[in-house]
């Protein structure tokens, strides 16, 4: 099982990876118009966001990609979901990344004649990471077709540049202190 560092590191690179990946896209005027890539980011974000919600025991919610207002709009409630992510992640403690989630959808996607095993919390983080960079490899690639030049987003690159903090674009406000994910 990963450690609550490792974690915390995962928590820390998915945000700062997002975050550069939300500028390039904000800069382009393709991306802005483009709604698979917005599709894309959408989704990453509502995974994150569900995630979060399951780790607090909640039932997760959805927003509807056609509530927001543009990118920046979704690029807000992205970031917030991530603010938010992080301080569930650096408040909890080895029996809270030990305790099993259920999540409600697994026998849905699991392939036939396999038993679901319902995973901890901190292999959900690790999932949640890797989903994530999945999904964010499709926009960088997406940002690429529309003639941008995605950004290197790479955990290792993000070590190299001795772990940065993630730097938002300046028209994605900072989350309110009670923009925390209910659902």
């Amino acid at each position: 099982m990963a450690s609550l560092e490792e974690l915390n590191s995962l928590a820390a690179h998915m945000e700062w990876a997002d975050a550069h990946v939300w500028a390039t896209a904000l800069q382009s005027n393709a991306a802005r118009s483009d709604e698979r890539l917005r599709g894309w980011l959408h989704h990453l974000h509502t995974v994150q966001r569900a995630f979060t919600s399951f780790w607090r025991q909640q039932p997760a919610s959805f927003a509807d990609i056609g509530s927001f207002d543009g990118l920046p709009a979704l690029a807000a409630w992205g970031r917030a979901g991530l603010t938010d992510l992080r301080g569930f992640l650096a408040a909890a403690d080895g029996t809270a990344t030990a305790r099993t989630i259920e999540l409600p959808w697994a026998q849905r996607f699991a392939p036939t004649g396999i038993t679901v095993v319902h995973p901890t919390l901190a292999e959900t983080a690790v999932h949640l990471s890797i989903h994530t960079a999945h999904h964010r490899g499709q926009v960088n690639a997406r940002l690429r077709e529309l003639g941008a030049e995605p950004p290197l987003v790479d955990y290792i690159a993000w070590i190299w540049k001795g772990r940065p903090e993630a730097q938002w674009p300046r028209n994605v406000p900072a989350p309110a202190s009670d923009d925390r994910v209910t659902g």
